[in-house]
């Protein structure tokens, strides 16, 4: 098997939009489409503003099926489980078209193989940006990125579109690391720049994943692979690069930086499998933690003043959870050699404060697909096979250990919560409402027959689930 793949392109370059050849298919519904000013009851980005957490509405709907507290539901050609955006009355997501037949992907946690991993195609695929109307599910426009084969290949769960777009109110900027392409359009649907970079092979060429973000007059993002890993940050207006570091990363990470702003500074923390790594917004390193697992894919995110970043492939003997103080520098890894390279095997340890940068951390408690959450003052791990666990979120201790949700089910989208519960989205499109405290008590089920990997959106008393071949709004009495 081929473990590297040349980069397609040389080097960035930024088009001008006049001069980008975008398929603009307008189904125009009602006005014509205007800015809108992000607000709080926004979803602009990959989890939202508060990781998974949105204030206590009583419209937000706690009980759905495919019928029961529908608005509406879309239908979303192509395959993609990059999760939707919303801003005012634009609901953006993304999708790539195959002009062929793909095979479906298939639930729970296995390895490439010749079977059932990685895979590759001979179709033609068109990358597409969809900008759905909020009030009715009506398409109001669809931009074509890119027509091409991929050039690489992708795991049979992944996507060639499995980055979730992020928006600033103004712009919805969109990027797809299968084909090495970073674009803006402006509300109406008009293409503000396109910068081409180049693409790269994973490993085991299982596809990319790492969703970009905005923060100030920026866009940032991670690109792992085997040939050449680096973050980059690029100017939201022009599309022009400001500066790229180098990272050494030697395979594939699918971690979505995260911008941590504490009354200290500003930082960029990213995950990957050689060490968490924190930068200032000029790209200088300002503080790496090592003794991850083979994989990472869990987004860092903050709470309680602390930023909590975590790791958790099933191969490894270390899949580990931190929860990093504000003003670290250097070095802070709390484990030694030994115990990387040996791995952790003594199940669930009490926390570990060895060092004053950590306030507290577990060896074996990560997840692989899910990115934890904190809702009140404790710390949720949905395990990627069914389990919830519970931890104080400032502490580290334990209030409850290990908790079934149900035999069978495989998890891979993130936890979300309002209204005293929290909700865990199977792939098998059941959600679990689970009461929020310290016992655990799963209240109700919603299913929704298909395939869900996406991580859910919240907006203005509405729940936004893609499943793999539907986007559904979903809020209290259904249709508008």
């Amino acid at each position: 098997m081929r473990r590297v793949m040349r980069a397609i392109r040389s080097a960035p370059r930024v088009v001008a939009p006049w001069a980008v050849g975008v398929l603009a298919v307008g189904v125009v519904v009602g006005a014509a489409a205007r800015p809108a000013a992000a607000g709080q009851d926004d979803w602009l980005q990959f989890r939202g503003a508060a990781a998974g957490v949105v204030p206590d509405d009583p419209d937000l709907p706690e009980v759905w099926s495919e019928t029961e507290n529908v608005v509406w539901k879309t239908d979303i050609p192509g395959l993609a489980w990059s999760s939707p955006v919303i801003t005012g009355d634009h609901v953006f997501v993304t999708t790539a078209v195959s002009t062929g037949d793909e095979p479906d992907p298939i639930k729970g946690l296995y390895d490439p193989g010749m079977e059932n991993g990685s895979e590759a195609t001979s179709n033609q695929h068109r990358w597409v940006l969809y900008d759905i109307d909020f009030h009715t599910g009506q398409i109001r426009w669809e931009r074509e990125l890119h027509r091409a084969i991929p050039p690489g290949k992708r795991h049979l769960k992944n996507t060639f579109a499995s980055e979730t777009p992020v928006t600033d109110g103004r712009r919805v900027y969109v990027y797809f690391g299968a084909i090495g392409q970073l674009a803006a359009f402006n509300m109406s649907g008009e293409a503000v720049w396109f910068t081409e970079l180049d693409a790269y092979n994973t490993t085991l060429e299982m596809g990319t994943g790492a969703s970009p973000i905005v923060h100030g007059d920026r866009v940032y993002i991670v690109n792992d692979n085997t040939t050449r890993s680096f973050v980059a940050a690029f100017d939201k207006d022009t599309g022009r690069e400001i500066w790229q570091v180098e990272r050494d990363e030697r395979g594939q990470n699918w971690s979505t930086p995260f911008v941590w702003e504490h009354d200290l500074r500003t930082e960029l923390v990213t995950a990957g499998t050689q060490g968490v790594r924190s930068y200032d917004l000029e790209g200088e390193l300002l503080w790496e933690l090592h003794g991850m697992s083979g994989l990472t894919i869990p987004t860092p995110f903050t709470s309680h003043g602390l930023v909590y970043i975590s790791s958790g492939y099933p191969g490894g003997g270390l899949r580990p959870v931190y929860a990093v103080r504000p003003g670290a520098s250097g070095d802070i890894s709390i484990f030694t050699e030994e115990q990387m390279r040996s791995g952790i095997r003594s199940g669930f340890p009490g926390p570990l404060t060895s060092s004053e940068d950590i306030a507290w951390s577990y060896p074996l408690l990560g997840t692989y697909n899910t990115t934890a959450i904190v809702y009140g003052d404790t710390y949720y791990t949905l395990l990627d096979r069914g389990f919830l666990v519970a931890h104080d979120a400032r502490t580290g201790e334990e209030i409850y250990g290990r908790r079934r949700l149900e035999i069978g089910n495989g998890f891979t989208a993130s936890p979300w919560a309002y209204n005293g519960k929290l909700f865990l989205l199977s792939e098998d499109g059941e959600t679990y409402v689970v009461e929020a405290g310290p016992e655990f008590r799963i209240l109700h089920k919603n299913q929704l027959d298909e395939m869900t990997l996406a991580t859910p959106a919240i907006a203005r008393g509405s729940l936004f689930i893609r499943t793999q071949s539907k986007l559904y709004r979903i809020a209290k009495g259904g249709a508008e």
